[in-house]
């Protein structure tokens, strides 16, 4: 048991570290009215693994404070994220494309209304819903769905599942 929770707890700081590191690095694009968030494919990992959801969620808000974003944007963006993690992860089984469609959706429907009431942004939601739906298309449905492929023939990346599945 302690070993599948010390599994558990490692795989969801790791992703949120890497979340926050290409969110960071690649700053200049990650924030801002038109906005392409790489780290936004590593919200293919619940597939794989539950670790996932606490993981991207916590590297999201980690991400985001350290990026210099404002309160509401730091509550409703993350959990936007961790909406879409859960939603990604209960799919699972669906397929890599159907599990990427969640963070898409959550974030086109949550992230316009950030960016015009705690950014001013003066941008009708309508063309901010579609330029945050192009930038997650581009992150999770293109790298994401990549990233997943890359995952399923490479098994090893994750570590040993055979201790996630016991219970």
């Amino acid at each position: 048991m302690k070993n599948r929770t010390v599994l558990f707890v490692t795989k969801a700081a790791m992703i949120a570290a890497v979340y926050v590191v290409i969110t960071i690095v690649l700053a200049p694009i990650s924030f801002g009215q038109v906005q392409l968030r790489v780290s936004e494919a590593l919200t293919i990992m619940p597939v794989f693994t539950a670790a996932a959801i606490p993981g991207v969620f916590i590297g999201c808000l980690i991400g985001n404070i350290l990026g210099g974003a404002v309160l509401p944007d730091i509550i409703f963006g993350s959990l936007a994220t961790l909406v879409a993690a859960v939603i990604s992860y209960k799919l699972r089984g669906r397929g890599l494309l159907i599990a990427s469609i969640p963070p898409v959706v959550v974030n086109m429907l949550v992230v316009p209304f950030v960016l015009k009431y705690a950014y001013s942004v003066p941008l009708p939601i309508p063309f901010m819903m579609l330029t945050v739906g192009a930038g997650e298309i581009v992150s999770c449905c293109i790298l994401g769905v990549g990233l997943g492929k890359l995952i399923q023939k490479n098994k090893f990346i994750l570590g040993d599942e055979s201790l996630e599945r016991k219970s």
